[in-house]
């Protein structure tokens, strides 16, 4: 057996940067709340306007078109503890600081969305298939914009290791253009394989862009990785840096995963590109990812879902300098066969639709025999406990497996308290003894799958940019389907225990953490 308890090894890289950060922030909110202490202690008046801002900030969220999962702790903290709740909801709670950017996504969608065919007649041609991949279509293209294809072939990769391999073996082929997008990346030895690609690539006249998430990646990288990848050649974007000082936009992270080579071939996952993604480093045991490969049309939506934040988040305010977008895409070649259909969508916390919720909830609603999610973490809004519920009571099989080994042991702790509801309701749940599983998928009835960048919790639900793939009536759906199978003979069920067992005072915390859940 591997070593399981093999520790992290300490990355000096962007920590400092981290941490000084990090403190600027703890002082001044401490400063913003010492002086509102002492105007609060010492002048009345200040008394009853904190008192007068608790009571609209809680009459608002009430009637916020939010579910109660997020909005009651914030209630029950302003109304428990009224200058601190406020200050930390006007602080870190609010979104209207992302005005801006939302307008800034608006603009480019606006021109980039449109672009995409509305592929009508595959819609039709899925209903005629199963009626349920129809619908499916229907509400994707209605929530996010994203167009139904069928001339794509899927290939799954059930490791992340498999997925690199291919990801390489296709970048190395390019000739036009290669996109990278990704929540973390770590400047080791795996991320050395791919740098040598591009760089080479680069040299060949390929344009080659390279986004990434400041928060996922500043453990990882140095404050030169930007620099360093331009004079290879790899033009580089940051998602939100990470500063000093108060940032209300920080609460959104970048947690995408594409790669786009030459409009032809893209790779979506769940892993990063990093090192314990690809078994080089096991902090955690067996690293479980997963990803799948496109060919073919629906190509394009990855290009654009990249593109998207591309031009957002540069430094351009005008709409009128967004790029031409109309280079980068209709560059596929048809797939002909059985291909089945295929639906790339992107998630955005900036229209404030839940799309991966929905469509979690819309597979669970539409099984007929089996329905099964993995997810590495496990924190739900009451209504998806009701849709995974609902399934189970009416005999459908659903199942969830979480990791058995955690990354981050307060979030298991969460995770767990969620099993109850679950597993008394007839959904049966699955800990991955080998390690910690890190994929995020689901398939339903021999006919639909997803695999992407959505776990099943409140930031990848409702605060983070994210990205998936709807795949139906296809080989690939019954290849998840098995690698699901091996998942379960690797994994220990515990719906019997949580359905009946824990005591008082766990029950107890794990309440108590639940409180704080959306912050997670």
């Amino acid at each position: 057996m591997r070593n399981t308890l093999e520790k992290k090894h300490a990355v000096k890289n962007g920590i400092g940067r981290m941490i000084f950060a990090v403190l600027s922030l703890m002082v001044e909110l401490s400063f913003l709340f010492l002086l509102v202490l002492y105007f609060y202690e010492k002048v009345a008046l200040v008394l009853y306007i904190v008192r007068f801002l608790a009571f609209i900030i809680v009459l608002g969220l009430y009637g916020a078109h939010k579910t109660a999962n997020i909005k009651m702790p914030w209630i029950m903290l302003i109304l428990v503890l009224p200058l601190v709740g406020v200050l930390l909801y006007l602080t870190i709670g609010l979104d209207g600081s992302t005005n801006k950017m939302r307008r800034r996504f608006e603009d480019v969608d606006k021109v980039l969305l449109p672009m995409l065919p509305a592929n009508e007649s595959v819609i039709e041609k899925a209903n005629a298939k199963d009626k349920r991949i129809a619908n499916m279509a229907k509400l994707l293209k209605s929530q996010s914009g994203y167009p139904i294809y069928e001339n794509t072939k899927v290939t799954y990769y059930d490791d992340g290791l498999k997925g690199l391999e291919a990801q390489k073996e296709e970048m190395r082929k390019a000739e036009n253009f290669i996109f990278m997008e990704y929540h973390a990346i770590e400047d080791a030895e795996s991320w050395e394989g791919i740098s040598e690609i591009l760089s080479e690539r680069a040299n060949a006249g390929v344009e080659v862009r390279l986004s990434y998430d400041d928060m996922g990646s500043i453990g990882f990288i140095n404050t030169d990785f930007v620099k360093r990848m331009k004079a290879l050649g790899i033009d580089c974007r940051v998602f939100n840096p990470f500063s000093r000082g108060l940032n209300f936009f920080l609460n959104n992270r970048d947690h995408r995963k594409i790669t786009v080579i030459d409009g032809k071939v893209g790779f979506i996952g769940g892993y990063n590109l990093a090192n314990e993604y690809f078994h080089v480093t096991e902090p955690y045991g067996f690293w479980k990812d997963t990803g799948i490969k496109l060919e073919g049309d629906a190509v394009d939506s990855l290009a654009v879902t990249f593109l998207e934040m591309w031009d957002a988040v540069s430094d351009k305010d005008k709409k009128e300098n967004i790029e031409d977008f109309s280079r980068y895409l209709g560059h596929y070649t048809k797939e002909e066969g059985e291909n089945g259909f295929v639906q790339p969508y992107a998630d955005s916390p900036m229209d404030e639709l839940p799309v991966g919720e929905d469509v979690y909830m819309n597979m669970a609603s539409s099984a007929q025999d089996y329905v099964w999610f993995v997810t590495p973490y496990l924190i739900i809004t009451d209504e998806m406990t009701s849709a995974l519920t609902l399934s189970a009571k009416r005999g459908v099989d659903v199942r969830i497996i979480t990791p058995g080994i955690p990354d981050k042991k307060i979030v298991y702790s969460v995770t767990r308290s969620y099993y109850n509801a679950l597993a008394r309701q007839g959904v049966r749940v699955f800990e991955y003894t080998p390690g910690f599983c890190h994929c995020k998928m689901s398939v339903c009835d021999d006919t639909m799958a997803t695999c992407g960048t959505i776990n099943m919790d409140y930031r990848s639900l409702y605060h983070h940019f994210e990205n998936g793939c709807v795949y139906a009536d296809s080989q690939a759906v019954l290849e998840t389907k098995h690698d699901f199978e091996k998942m379960f003979e690797a994994s220990n069920e515990v719906t019997e225990y949580y359905a009946t067992g824990r005591g008082a005072f766990l029950r107890l915390g794990q309440m108590l953490l639940r409180l704080i859940a959306p912050l997670m």
